[in-house]
Order: structure tokens, then C-alpha cells, then sequence
């Protein structure tokens, strides 16, 4: 026996110790089937297209990054209607406008992954320091993966401002268990308001779930759009293609923030693309959801920071310069954020 398809085995007897994910209880609709989360429409990816991409990857280049740029410390309140996103990293934002500081899926740990030794390792600083995080208001998860739902972050943002934290259906166990306050857990197409200053909806994804090996799909993945006095911006979280973009998009136009004004996209792990395309869109697909949401503009998230898929480290944002120009779309308006630095926009 090979030691890669040894350490294989040995990565997940792990992963079958940490599934522990609590059974979700709820009625039957589209996407759940009483015992399972589901895409709707969607062909479900096998075990075995998993043994084989893992025996058979073929890694692009990811040259180390030691001078990475780290940001300064961020204003502790944006008042206003003006909008402020930092991209950290991968699919961690702050964005603050109204005097709400909010996160996406936060990670600073340097591995990601069932144990501090198992899993993916950090290939470059999170744009910000922790340290240097302003108050933490609300904390929007959008799936229970290890990059991005990392319990020692959430003990830290627990311990440090104690932020009320969105999570999809099921998945609020996890917070609890870092001590965190969680509101009623979402579903696709729920709202919820926040205070005066934010109103949540929760929206579809084409995407799947699990901390090990027994908890398959028990929990929900979900995106958020974020109505504010700033206008509509989407989270997408992760998610292949679909028409549900084009869905999330009419559901934009039609609340009261309105259309998308900015979207929140993801561009990599995406290769190879016949396993990848199911759960990741590619930079080119990026570029469709943009088209489909009507959005108008978009900035790349995902990529990076783990090295998960094939993809190598400068191939997102050069896959998705490629596709504005054969999809004829301004390159304005699908911008790939440096990490730390911050946008504004009005």
C-alpha cells in the first residue's frame, strides 16, 4: 500500500471521529429529503470520483509568498450609507457600513482541518490581524466546512466581542459549541432583520456539507444577501453554477434595497472542472453569476489562501481576466481584491 493512499486511510478514520454533526429535524421540502440536505436537480458527486481525483491530482504552481501585504488596523465604525469591505482572506471579508462591523466565514487559523495537525494549511497571512479587528457585530457562516467555519476563530470572536452569529439550518451546533450566540438558523429564502440597519435573506446554493465521513449533508449551505441603506450586496459562500443565481438576483430587484450592487463571488478551487464544477464555480462561471445576478460589480473570493483544488496560485485572477474579455464585460466590473486593503463604495 502506497503511503499516500496510507495517510489516506489514516486522514479519514480522523474525519470519521469528528463527525458528530447532530441530525437536522425538519419537514420534507425540495432541497431536504427528512435525512438529507440537497441540490435540487443536481447529480450528486461519488466516493469514487473523490479516490480518484486525490490519486490523480495534478497541482498548479504556488510559489511562497513571504513579503504578503498586511493591513493597517481598520476604522472602528463606518458611519453612513458608504460601504467599507476589507478582504481578509479566502472568503473572509469585514464589511462595514452603518456602524455594523460584519464577517464573513472568518478564519486567521494556520491550518484548517479536523485537528491543528490535519488539514489544509494557510499559504499566506490573513490580511488583517486579529488583534486589529474592530468590534465584531454579526458573523454570517455560510456552510460548516473547516475554511470556512473555523471553531478557534469563533472561540477568539466569542471571546473578544461576543457578535450574534447567522448560520443555515443545522449548523448552529457548531457555534454553540465555541459559546457563541446564534439566532434561529436559516433556510433557503428566510429573512431576517438584524436591527434597523440589516435585513438577511438566506439564499440557495449548489453545494454539499461535512466535518467527516458520518455527516454527509446534515447540515445546510447557504448564501446571504444583505439589504442596508447602502443597497443589496450577495455573499455567494460556495456553490457551483446554476439558475439559482438568476433566482437570487430577481429576489434582489424585488426587495426593498434593490438590485445587487455588489456581489461577493467565488473564483477559485475549481480545478480539475469535471469534479470541481458541481460545488465550485471557475472564474468563467463567475463571470455568468454576474451576468445572471444583473450585479454591478463583483469582486472575487476564494482563492488564495488553502490550496485546495488544482488550480495554481495565479490562475483565478487569470482565468477570470480571460473570461470578462471573451464574455465582453467591462473589467470594472469583476475586480480580484488584494488582501488587507480596503474599498469603498457609495
Amino acid at each position: 500500500m502506497s503511503f499516500s493512499l496510507r495517510l489516506l486511510l489514516f486522514a479519514g478514520s480522523v474525519l470519521l471521529v469528528n463527525a458528530c454533526a447532530p441530525r437536522y429535524h425538519g419537514p420534507v421540502t425540495n432541497h431536504f429529503t427528512g435525512k438529507k440536505f440537497i441540490n435540487p436537480g443536481s447529480t450528486e458527486r461519488t466516493s469514487g470520483s473523490v479516490l480518484e481525483w486525490l490519486l490523480h491530482r495534478d497541482k498548479g504552481p504556488w510559489p511562497e509568498q513571504p513579503d504578503a501585504y498586511v493591513g493597517a488596523k481598520p476604522a472602528k465604525r463606518v458611519e453612513g450609507d458608504s460601504l467599507v469591505v476589507t478582504f481578509v482572506n479566502h472568503s473572509t471579508f469585514l464589511i462595514q457600513t452603518n456602524g455594523l462591523n460584519i464577517l464573513t466565514d472568518p478564519v486567521w487559523s494556520d491550518r484548517v482541518g479536523p485537528t491543528s495537525w490535519l488539514g489544509v494549511k494557510r499559504r499566506r497571512p490573513p490580511g488583517l490581524r486579529f488583534a486589529d479587528l474592530p468590534p465584531i457585530d454579526v458573523v454570517l457562516l455560510s456552510h460548516c466546512h473547516y475554511d470556512h467555519l473555523d471553531l478557534p476563530t469563533l472561540r477568539q470572536l466569542v471571546k473578544a466581542t461576543d457578535p450574534l452569529f447567522v448560520t443555515p439550518l443545522g449548523v448552529s451546533y457548531l457555534v454553540k459549541r465555541a459559546g457563541g450566540r446564534v439566532t434561529r438558523e436559516l433556510d433557503w429564502n428566510d429573512t431576517l432583520r438584524i436591527n434597523d440597519k440589516l435585513r438577511l435573506t438566506c439564499t440557495e446554493a449548489r453545494h454539499f456539507s461535512n466535518r467527516g465521513l458520518g455527516d454527509r449533508d446534515k447540515t445546510l449551505w447557504a448564501g446571504y444577501l444583505l439589504h442596508m441603506s447602502y443597497g443589496t450586496l450577495y455573499f455567494c459562500g460556495d456553490s457551483g453554477y446554476g439558475a439559482h443565481f438568476s433566482r437570487i438576483g430577481e429576489q434582489a430587484r424585488q426587495s426593498s434595497s434593490g438590485p445587487i450592487k455588489l456581489a461577493l463571488l467565488p473564483i477559485g478551487s475549481y480545478r480539475p472542472e469535471w469534479f470541481m464544477a458541481p460545488v465550485h464555480v471557475s472564474p468563467a462561471s463567475a463571470v455568468r453569476v454576474l451576468v445572471d445576478l444583473k450585479a454591478s460589480q463583483a469582486l472575487g473570493i476564494h482563492f488564495g489562501t488553502f490550496q485546495q483544488g488544482d488550480d495554481g496560485l495565479l490562475e483565478p485572477a487569470q482565468d477570470l481576466q480571460k473570461a470578462l474579455e471573451v464574455l465582453h464585460v467591462r473589467p470594472d466590473r469583476f475586480l480580484v481584491p488584494t488582501e488587507g486593503k480596503p474599498m469603498v463604495f457609495k
